[in-house]
């Protein structure tokens, strides 16, 4: 039976003074502006899903379209979507009792203190990046996500053998993409050069790809496979 749930299911139990990461109902939340991350252990997923089925991980999952029609259609795999907005994250969260998906499970926080504090090392066998925030102006691309540093953090959390894909509309992130990736060493491109591909119709559909497309924009795929 599909388990009715509404906003006010899916609340924050303290004040901002007193936030800390907690475990709710399939739900993990790691507040902003938190600094003792190391007094919790790195997730099990095993125990959060309840099974060993491999797990999928989205980065910046927004509403949760694309990983939720994946989940449904996949459900020999757990999947993880981790999304920094709470009211996005809820989202997710009510698609999942809604639409009776019960291999999804969210995670509400920044996706680099995710990966280096909580995420369990060699744990995850896909992982996905769905148009992060490309950040457009000059002087605010160092705040763009996809940086080396962040790119070791992954290779750490994808098993050896497993690959990351990264989606993005915007030309200079897609470049960016690509330069930052071949700076770490773990990871090796799938596609040929020029390490990219616009023609994935299966890839699937969220809000921001429709968003794009609609607006006569081109879509850019990398994957990589961790060669650790």
């Amino acid at each position: 039976m599909v388990q009715m749930k509404t906003k006010k299911d899916l609340l924050i139990p303290f004040s901002w003074g007193e936030r800390r990461p907690v475990f709710l109902e399939r739900f993990f939340y790691i507040p902003k502006k938190y600094e003792e991350h190391a007094k919790i252990e790195r997730l099990d997923w095993e125990t959060l899903f309840g099974n060993d089925r491999p797990v999928y991980l989205e980065l910046c999952s927004g509403n949760g379209q694309w990983i939720g029609e994946k989940a449904k259609a996949h459900p020999e795999v757990n999947w993880a979507a981790v999304e920094l907005r709470f009211d996005r994250a809820r989202k997710i969260w009510l698609k999942a009792f809604r639409e009776s998906i019960p291999n999804l499970y969210v995670i509400c926080g920044e996706a680099a203190t995710f990966l280096q504090w909580y995420a369990a090392k060699a744990s995850v066998t896909q992982a996905f990046v769905n148009f992060p925030d490309p950040w457009p102006k000059l002087r605010h691309a160092k705040h763009r996500l996809i940086q080396a540093p962040f790119l070791e953090e992954l290779a750490e959390v994808v098993q050896g053998g497993g690959r990351a894909t990264f989606a993005t509309d915007d030309e200079p992130y897609r470049d960016q993409m690509v330069r930052e990736l071949s700076l770490v060493s773990s990871w090796k491109p799938v596609f040929d050069t020029p390490y990219y591909r616009s023609d994935w119709a299966s890839y699937g559909d969220s809000f921001f790809a429709s968003l794009w497309k609609g607006k006569g924009r081109n879509l850019y795929y990398m994957q990589y496979e961790n060669g650790t």
